[in-house]
């Protein structure tokens, strides 16, 4: 039997932190554009089952409007597996503590090869209006792809959890597609 392992050119990168932020000129184009977002934020106190974000009210009549306990439970399901899927592998308390913080995973798409740097520039609560970045360089790339940026261990721990973000898509040094959080200003 014959069996072939290949490894993808997309290896993962770590991203780089950015020293100081320039402002760049805006060009946004229909050539480039963010697919999909997922936040997570990894909190040392688990979620407690059923209260995955849900409010229960009840009527007069005593009866709930709230969803069965297994509709419930059912939606708890992906945040509790993106919690193990963190922490897999952290063994002691420290490792574990290490994993805390925002975790930022952006799908985007390129229409024509280009080289790109995605950034993600972000406030921390402890540091209020101070903007921090991080960012990837692709070369060459076209196609969907995946970035992953997280703000976890001591930076999370030391300045606080993340209040607002932007991630910029930027391609021959203009901004040429924008992802943001209700809170960017």
């Amino acid at each position: 039997m014959f069996f072939a392992l290949g490894v993808s050119s997309d290896a993962r990168e770590e991203p780089r932190v950015v020293e100081k932020l320039t402002p760049l000129p805006v060009a946004l184009s229909n050539d480039f554009e963010f697919r999909k977002t997922k936040l997570f934020f990894l909190s040392d106190k688990p979620s407690k089952p059923g209260q995955g974000g849900r409010q229960t009210t009840s009527t007069l009549g005593g009866k709930s409007n709230s969803p069965s306990q297994k509709t419930a439970t059912l939606q708890d399901v992906p945040i509790s597996f993106e919690r193990q899927y963190r922490l897999f592998g952290a063994v002691t308390a420290l490792d574990q503590r290490q994993r805390f913080g925002n975790y930022f995973d952006f799908f985007w798409r390129a229409k024509r090869p280009s080289d790109v740097t995605v950034r993600l520039e972000y406030r921390q609560e402890k540091l209020h209006e101070h903007v921090q970045a991080q960012e990837i360089t692709y070369r060459n790339v076209h196609r969907t792809h995946k970035t992953e940026f997280k703000v976890i261990g001591d930076d999370y721990l030391d300045d606080g959890q993340v209040i607002a973000w932007r991630c910029l898509l930027i391609s021959n040094g203009r901004i040429v597609a924008e992802n943001r959080s209700f809170m960017w200003e």
